[in-house]
């Protein structure tokens, strides 16, 4: 049974490393997207992109939330945290673990 990811991710090699997992249907959304995501398993964002932080105020109730961006960027990855992303990775450990994300 496959999994279905909602990523608020605009980055083109980000989205096909996203796509390398068989297991899971992702589906690419913009900022105004993520408050439909409520049919989502997971919501995957990028944090370093404009608004992105922001649209975190609308995702949906009960649907947990991973956030990412630049490792050198501990303010950002707090804020994220305190938005309400229930995890925060710095980019490169994301997408070496996402197959067990």
């Amino acid at each position: 049974m496959s999994r279905t990811v909602v990523a608020l991710v605009t980055d083109l090699m980000d989205r096909s490393r996203l796509r390398s997992n068989d297991d899971l249907v992702v589906r690419f959304v913009d900022p105004a997207g993520l408050a439909a995501a409520s049919d989502a398993d997971l919501v995957v964002v990028d944090l370093a992109r404009p608004g992105h932080l922001e649209a975190l105020a609308a995702r949906p109730p009960g649907v947990p939330v991973v956030g990412f961006g630049p490792h050198v960027d501990e303010e950002l990855l707090a804020h994220a945290a305190a938005a309400g992303c229930d995890r925060v990775l710095p980019r490169t450990r994301f997408f070496k673990q996402w197959p067990d994300v």
